[in-house]
């Protein structure tokens, strides 16, 4: 039975050639007025959701979806009421955005929505949408400069993601001559390694499975990624209860790095993202043309050591 005060909502995230957003700016008459938002609204009794979707960015943008679907879905609770969201991506679209109800509105790139006032889901929302489809993990081998050459290599390749997996616990200035790497090749770093301060410098964390299930709560800045490393539907769960930004799952195929655990499969790791509302991305023997096959199940994506 839903809560008296739980409001559904549906929200769409229309892109440009650009990979820019539209967004529009709440007016003054309405909740949280002067907050930019993506554009949709409420949905009304009797009415589902992809039609609600289709309504409400007609009424506010005048464009036509011809192709969308459901990426994300946020409970946000307010002082007077529970906002249930859900974020659809998209995918096609007939006609050019406007602000047609006279709000203002902005084409804006991933990288500039620190410049505007957003309401609280936005961040959530950006988080999502601004994850790569892919990510490359280091090797364990520490010690020698060529694992510094390959993320060199992987980052002029265009991945926009690495994980800095490592067995030991790496110092400060080797984490930081990553983190400048990425940094100038505008990719996100993430670290992976024993006993984390989580104060290192890095674009977030990412946990093993141990570390994960002995979570009871997300203590972390709401700006820094959190990941964590999941094996089944429980693991999974947990990290979505405990509000990380994704996990990778594994393995989904057999691998020479764990050549005595058994695969998940593709159909036992699309049973567990339809289930669970956070990004997961797909590991174990993934290559580039496991890519279309990840996405056409809901996963984020793949990733991996070697063929990524």
């Amino acid at each position: 039975m839903q809560q008296k005060n739980m409001v559904e909502v549906v929200v769409g995230v229309i892109r440009n050639l650009s990979e820019d957003i539209f967004i529009t700016k709440r007016q003054k008459n309405q909740f949280m007025p002067g907050f930019w938002e993506l554009p949709g609204g409420k949905v009304e009794n009797n009415e589902d959701h992809s039609s609600a979707l289709i309504r409400e960015i007609f009424e506010e943008t005048g464009i036509k979806i011809e192709k969308c679907s459901l990426i994300q879905t946020i409970q946000q609770q307010y002082p007077e009421k529970m906002v249930n969201l859900s974020v659809y991506l998209i995918d096609q679209y007939s006609g050019i955005p406007v602000g047609k109800e006279g709000q203002e509105f902005s084409w804006c790139s991933i990288e500039k929505f620190s410049e505007y006032k957003l309401l609280p889901t936005m961040l959530k929302i950006i988080k999502r949408i601004s994850l790569p489809s892919s990510y490359w993990i280091t090797p364990n081998n520490h010690d020698s400069s060529s694992i510094l050459e390959q993320c060199s290599l992987h980052l002029s390749q265009g991945i926009k993601m690495i994980q800095l997996r490592s067995k030991v616990k790496l110092n400060k200035n080797y984490i930081e001559k990553f983190n400048r790497l990425c940094e100038l090749n505008q990719a996100k770093l993430i670290l992976n390694m024993p006993k984390m301060a989580f104060e290192e410098p890095c674009d977030g964390w990412h946990l093993n499975t141990k570390e994960l299930m002995a979570l009871s709560s997300r203590e972390l800045p709401s700006e820094k990624l959190f990941g964590a490393s999941t094996h089944n539907l429980e693991e999974a769960m947990h990290a979505e209860k405990n509000s990380l930004d994704y996990i990778s799952l594994s393995p989904i195929n057999e691998t020479l790095s764990h050549p005595n655990t058994k695969a998940l499969g593709w159909n036992k790791a699309s049973e567990i993202i339809n289930q669970c509302k956070i990004p997961i991305y797909l590991l174990g023997g993934m290559d580039q043309y496991s890519m279309n096959h990840a996405l056409s199940i809901g996963a984020q994506g793949i990733a991996g050591i070697r063929e990524i």
